[in-house]
């Protein structure tokens, strides 16, 4: 890749006259030595399989194999559809399709890491609903998973998207940051905007535990992927509106490394801290464990 910083990747777009995601496509042709087409092929299907995980989590209700988790994509889609929810029909839409691809994935369905499975259904979940929202056709959306592809691209490499070296900072974190400077740049954002959109974003989740209950990414990660895809939608509009990251956006994604180095073992998706260690975390544990 031509860029290891955000503020690379938004210098270059800015040169080239692009977005940020038609960067990402240039460059990965350039990286892997494929022509656009079985690129961009790629990256289509995978924003297939986002929309039906999506369609399976809002129609099927999906249940966790351990029966801990599942049904609450539905519960919100009914509640949504019944009531005026408190965010907005729009927000409400995108929790509901972040709560959706996680439940599958905890009922181990088949879903696209973006950037890992604990956090999977953030940028799905802002995406599709702003598509449905604004009609926006498949082409425009695959372009920003490539920009998406882009910002995470530049965390991974800076900083880290494992919950087991960084804390759900690094992952809930990094795809709320992702799907927000990704949203930016669809809906016609200067990369500029796009990357400050990424900084707001991650401001917001810096210090975040990774704490599973039971070592499952179910409790409390997919309540963390609904909660998420409000912060993106927050951080985009943020950023179209001419918010800026005072504290430059790689600066920001270094301080997610310096935050996450120094957690404690016990806090990152080791199960030994956090939500994990009250006592209803431990008696879930055990009852699991008798079970077993």
């Amino acid at each position: 890749m031509n860029f290891r910083t955000l503020k690379q990747l938004s210098e270059l777009a800015g040169d080239r006259g692009c977005s940020l995601g038609q960067l990402m496509l240039d460059e990965q042709c350039l990286e892997s030595g494929e022509d656009r087409e079985a690129v961009y092929g790629q990256m289509h299907e995978y924003y297939q399989i986002m929309k039906e995980a999506v369609r399976q989590g809002v129609s099927t209700g999906a249940v966790s194999k351990s029966g801990l988790t599942g049904g609450d994509a539905r519960r919100m889609h009914g509640y949504r559809a019944a009531d005026e929810p408190l965010l907005g029909e729009h927000a409400a839409l995108a929790m509901t399709y972040a709560l959706a691809v996680s439940e599958v994935n905890a009922s181990m369905g088949r879903i696209i890491a973006t950037p890992t499975a604990g956090s999977c259904g953030i940028i799905p979940g802002v995406l599709i609903s702003c598509q449905e929202r604004f009609g926006w056709n498949d082409e425009r959306m695959v372009y920003g998973l490539f920009a998406s592809g882009a910002i995470g691209y530049v965390i991974a490499n800076n900083s880290f998207i494992s919950g087991a070296e960084g804390g759900c900072q690094a992952e809930v974190g990094s795809a709320i940051g992702m799907a927000a400077g990704a949203l930016v740049d669809i809906r016609g954002g200067t990369p500029a905007q796009a990357i400050h959109a990424v900084g707001l974003a991650l401001k917001n989740t810096l210090g975040l535990i990774c704490d599973p209950v039971a070592g499952l990414v179910e409790i409390p990660c997919i309540v963390r992927n609904g909660f998420g895809a409000i912060t993106a939608l927050g951080a985009a509009d943020m950023a179209l509106a001419g918010v800026r990251s005072v504290i430059p956006s790689d600066e920001v994604v270094q301080v997610m490394l310096e935050v996450g180095s120094a957690m404690p073992e016990s806090l990152r998706e080791t199960a030994g801290g956090g939500l994990a260690q009250t006592p209803t975390g431990r008696r879930i544990t055990r009852e699991l464990q008798e079970n077993s």
